[in-house]
């Protein structure tokens, strides 16, 4: 499993990747968790809003800081 977590690298959207790490971590996925902070690689995913999380390829939230429950259940 491929997660990115795509942002300027602000605290909202670090917030988001150690929430994202610690759901990984609690589930026990085998999974990467990538933060791309590139403006033009996040466009490519239509998202204009961000932080944004994206699982395998797929934008799955936008515009919002999740919390470890959250990232759990859209991870499970």
């Amino acid at each position: 499993m491929e997660i990115k977590i795509l942002g300027s690298g602000c605290s909202k959207c670090k917030a988001l990747a150690a929430s994202a790490q610690q759901a990984v971590a609690e589930l026990k996925l085998d999974a990467t968790v990538e933060k791309e902070e590139d403006m033009i690689k996040i466009l490519a995913y239509q998202v204009m809003r961000t932080p944004a999380l994206v699982v395998d390829g797929k934008v799955v939230a936008q515009g919002k800081v999740l919390s470890v429950n959250e990232v759990k259940k859209i991870l499970s």
